[in-house]
C-alpha cells in the first residue's frame, strides 16, 4: 500500500512544466511476505500437537536478507523477531493453549519482519525509509482479537504521531493488519486488514491518493478465475467498492473504504505484477453511465426461511425475530421480509451451534427452514435502471433454468442480490457477464425498455 502526496511538477528538458503527476510517498504499508500468515497459523497448530518448527519462516526472511545483501542490523532485527516467535510457539507447546489473544501476537511476526526488510531495501536503493510497527504510528483498536476495529480516536492519534515523531522526508514503512488495543496488546484487523491500515493512515495525513497494490489490474467486472473475459474498471465509487468487497470480491477489505470515503481521498488499485497498467480509481463519483458495474458472489451460504405461527403483526414478529438474532450474535447478509415471514442468508463463518440455538428460540413462535449450499449473486448496478437490469437477468435465468430462491435490493441502492443454488452460481455469473460486459447476450440486453 503506497500513500502519496503531490509535490511540484517536474520540468521537461526544455524547462516547461511536465504534465506528469509527481508524487512523494509518505508511507508504505506492508503485509506479510508470501504465505507467511498461513505458515504462522500452521506453526501454531503444530505447536499444539507438540512440534515447533519455523525453518520455513527463517529460510524465507533470512534468505531474502541475503539475496538483497541487506545490512547486518536488519538481519539481526529479523532474527530477533523470529527468535521471539519460536519462544512463543514453545510456550504454546508447553501450555497446550493458543487463545485468540496469543494467535494475534503469533501472526503479527509476519508483518513485523516484512517492514524491516522493506525499509532496509528502500534505503539500499536510495529512498530514505524507516520501519514502524503500527502501534508506534498510532494505530489503536478495540479488544476484539482476530477481527479488531479501529478506535474512533485512531485517525487523530495517527495524525499526531506522524506530526511529532516521523520525519516527513522519510518514507514510513508501517505494518499492516495489526495494531494495539488500549491495554497495549497486539490485535489484528482480520484478513485484508492492511487495506484498512492504509486508508486510515492516508485519511489521517490528508494525502492526495492511496494506492493499493494487488495481483490483478485493478477492480474487475468479475472474478477472473471464473470469467476469463473480466475487464478492469477505470473508475468505481466508494459505495460500489464497499458493496463489492462485502459480497465476496477479494480485492479490498469490506470496511477499508470508510476512512477514504470520509476524507474524500481517491484510492487507486494497481497490479504489482503489471505496474504500467493504470488500475482502478475509487472515488465519490465512479462512472454513473454504466448500467452494471460488476458481478460478484458469496458461496457456501445458508438460506433461512422464517414463517410466523402467530398473528403478531409485522412489528411484533420482526422485533421478536431480530431480538433472537442479536441474542445469539448471528449476523445476516441479505434479507427479504413480509408481514408474516422473513428470509435471510447466513454467512458460512457462523458457528453451527449458534445457528442451532437460534433456530430453537425462533421455533417458539415461527416455523424455520434451513436450505444449505446456496450462493448470493450480487450485481453492483445503477438502480435507476433496475427495471432494465432485472428484465435482462430474469430473461437469462429463465432461458437457462436458473432458479432464484430469494431476491433483495440493498438499502445502499447500488446492489441487487439473488439467492441461487450453489451448483448454478458459475453458469449464472458467466451468462450475466456475457450480457452486461461482452455484448454477447444470448437472450438480448434490455435497455430503455427495448431488447437489443
Amino acid at each position: 500500500k503506497l500513500i502519496r502526496d503531490r509535490i511540484r511538477p517536474p520540468l521537461n528538458e526544455d524547462g516547461t512544466v511536465s504534465e506528469e503527476v509527481p508524487v512523494r510517498p509518505r508511507a508504505v504499508i506492508c503485509s506479510a511476505m508470501g504465505k507467511t500468515t498461513n505458515t504462522l497459523l500452521s506453526a501454531g497448530e503444530m505447536a499444539l500437537e507438540g512440534r515447533v518448527d519455523i525453518e520455513a519462516l527463517r529460510t524465507l526472511h533470512l534468505g531474502t536478507c541475503r539475496d538483497f545483501d541487506l545490512p547486518s542490523q536488519t538481519r539481526t532485527e529479523v532474527e530477533t523477531l523470529l527468535g521471539e516467535c519460536q519462544d512463543m510457539l514453545n510456550g504454546v507447546r508447553l501450555i497446550q493453549e493458543l487463545s485468540p489473544k496469543s494467535l494475534d501476537q503469533l501472526v503479527s511476526y509476519g508483518e513485523r519482519c516484512s517492514v524491516r526488510i522493506m525499509a532496509a531495501r528502500l534505503n539500499q536503493i536510495g529512498v530514505p525509509a524507516q520501519s514502524f510497527d503500527a502501534w508506534d504510528v498510532g494505530v489503536l483498536t478495540d479488544d476484539t482479537y482476530g477481527d479488531a476495529n479501529l478506535l474512533p480516536t485512531a485517525i487523530d492519534s495517527i495524525r499526531e504521531r506522524f506530526a511529532s515523531r516521523i520525519d516527513p522526508n522519510v518514507v514510513a514503512v508501517v505494518t499492516g493488519f495489526i495494531g494495539h488495543n488500549t491495554k497495549g496488546r497486539i490485535t489484528t484487523l482480520g484478513r485484508g486488514g492492511s487495506d484498512l491500515t492504509a486508508t486510515a493512515i492516508g485519511a489521517a495525513l490528508k494525502v492526495d491518493e492511496i494506492q493499493v497494490w494487488k495481483d490483478v489490474d485493478g477492480i474487475l467486472t468479475a472474478d477472473p478465475r471464473l470469467v476469463k473475459n473480466a475487464v478492469p474498471l477505470s473508475h468505481i465509487s466508494y459505495e460500489e467498492a464497499s458493496e463489492l468487497a462485502y459480497f465476496g470480491a477479494q480485492v479490498l477489505h469490506p470496511i477499508a473504504m470508510q476512512p477514504a470515503l470520509k476524507s474524500d481521498i481517491p484510492v487507486r488499485v494497481k497490479n504489482s505484477y503489471n505496474p504500467s497498467a493504470p488500475g482502478s480509481v475509487i472515488d465519490k463519483i465512479g462512472n454513473p453511465d454504466r448500467m452494471v458495474t460488476a458481478i460478484t458472489c458469496k458461496r457456501g451460504v445458508t438460506l433461512m426461511d422464517i414463517h410466523s405461527l402467530q398473528m403478531l403483526g409485522a412489528y411484533g414478529f420482526l422485533g421478536a425475530v431480530f431480538s433472537d438474532f442479536e441474542k445469539h450474535k448471528v449476523s445476516v447478509d441479505v434479507l427479504a421480509s413480509s408481514e408474516v415471514s422473513v428470509s435471510v442468508t447466513l454467512d458460512k463463518k457462523q458457528r453451527e451451534e449458534d445457528t442451532k440455538a437460534l433456530c430453537e428460540d425462533l421455533s417458539n413462535f415461527a416455523e424455520v427452514e434451513l436450505h444449505q449450499d446456496r450462493a448470493i449473486l450480487t450485481l453492483i448496478a445503477d438502480v435507476r435502471r433496475s427495471s432494465d437490469v432485472l428484465a435482462t437477468v430474469f430473461r437469462s435465468f429463465s432461458a437457462h433454468g436458473i432458479k432464484v430462491e430469494m431476491m433483495s435490493q440493498g438499502a445502499s441502492k447500488v446492489n441487487i442480490s439473488f439467492i441461487v443454488r450453489e451448483e448454478q452460481i458459475d453458469e449464472a455469473i458467466l451468462k450475466l457477464h456475457s450480457c452486461f460486459f461482452e455484448d454477447q447476450c444470448d437472450v438480448g440486453l434490455v435497455e430503455g425498455g427495448q431488447i437489443r
